[in-house]
């Protein structure tokens, strides 16, 4: 593993959902991870952008879960679960660059009201001529 060490996270063997016939019903090969957010040994920044994470991820107490169960194999979907946590770590961990505000060179301003004559050229052109015009 990359940036969670194996003993913050917590593996729970569940019934995996869905079709499958017998097998469904009696292998637990479905894996549930949790993993403790506020415990664990992460920079505070992370932890502040995993806790923020949209939808019913985190619980309250601040307990990432995370469920696999694509594959028939528990220790394929334990790997998976670990996969997607390291993704989750790392996209949290992401800080975006700040933007320095720039402003327009004297060039592209020239090019941008070049531009508005020409189209107020053209639609000028559209226009009925005034009646003393005649």
């Amino acid at each position: 593993m990359g940036r969670v060490r194996e003993e913050e996270v917590e593996f729970t063997a569940i019934r995996s959902q869905g079709p499958g016939g017998q097998n469904v019903n009696k292998v637990s090969s479905a894996v549930q991870l949790r993993f403790d957010i506020r415990a664990s040994s992460l920079p505070d920044y992370v932890k502040e952008n995993l806790l923020a994470l949209p939808g019913r991820r985190v619980s309250k107490d601040g307990v990432l879960v995370i469920k696999a169960q694509t594959s028939r194999s528990q220790d394929q979907n334990r790997a998976l679960a670990l996969e997607r946590l390291e993704a989750m770590v790392e996209e949290a961990s992401h800080v975006p660059e700040i933007r320095k505000p720039t402003k327009p060179t004297y060039a592209s301003k020239q090019k941008r009201l070049q531009g508005k004559t020409i189209r107020s050229g053209i639609k000028a052109g559209r226009r009925k001529p005034p009646p003393d015009a005649l």
